[in-house]
């Protein structure tokens, strides 16, 4: 019980994503998919600045 309001968000959330306008920030999207960097790198370079903001 007390699932319907979680179920009712997923369901509202499903349509906006499905009926939405559609407005994509497409460069924005091409500029995070260009990226050369291995996930070990994106790792390493998190680790980096959370060591930089001690």
């Amino acid at each position: 019980m007390g699932r319907g309001r979680a179920k009712a968000k997923q369901t509202k959330v499903a349509r906006d994503l499905k009926y939405g306008n559609g407005e994509t920030d497409l460069k924005a999207l091409a500029q995070e998919l260009k990226t050369n960097r291995t996930k070990e790198e994106e790792m390493e370079a998190a680790w980096a600045q959370l060591e930089e903001e001690k």
